[in-house]
Parts: C-alpha cells; structure tokens; sequence
C-alpha cells in the first residue's frame, strides 16, 4: 500500500476491480481502500497482468505492504 498522507498508516481494502489473470494499464484502478481519512482507488503502478492478489476484500493492510503482483504475462 502506498503512502496516502502523512498520518495515514492502514487502510482496508474495500473492492478489487480486476482479477487475477487480467491485463491491467498502468494508472488503471486496481483496487477501491478505505483510510480514517479518504476513500479512493489505487491505480496499478505499472501496465502487465495481475498475476497475484496478496490480501482479500475486508483486509486491513498496512502502508508498505504488498497487495498484489502486476507482472508482464510470462509463466
């Protein structure tokens, strides 16, 4: 999870809007989080295939923490 503001620490992940096995563009929304200050979408960093979701819709997921794998399709 990236930095979201300074005092902001863990978020929730509300709704995963792709799955695994889809191509993904970078900036494309990946995910809905909710913080005690903002909800919002989290874009993909990069373009590739959601390889792996990491954490589940309802998780609470710390800053730093890896939430899914965007990978360039190759097995």
């Amino acid at each position: 999870m990236p930095q979201m503001g300074v005092s902001v620490s863990e978020g929730t992940i509300t709704k995963w809007l792709k799955s695994e096995g889809e191509a993904v563009s970078a900036d494309e929304p990946l995910l809905e989080i909710s913080t005690d200050k903002v909800d919002t979408e989290l874009p993909s960093p990069v373009s590739g295939v959601l390889q792996s979701i990491s954490v589940n819709e309802g998780d609470v997921v710390q800053v730093g923490e890896v939430l899914a794998v965007v990978g360039d399709g190759a097995a």
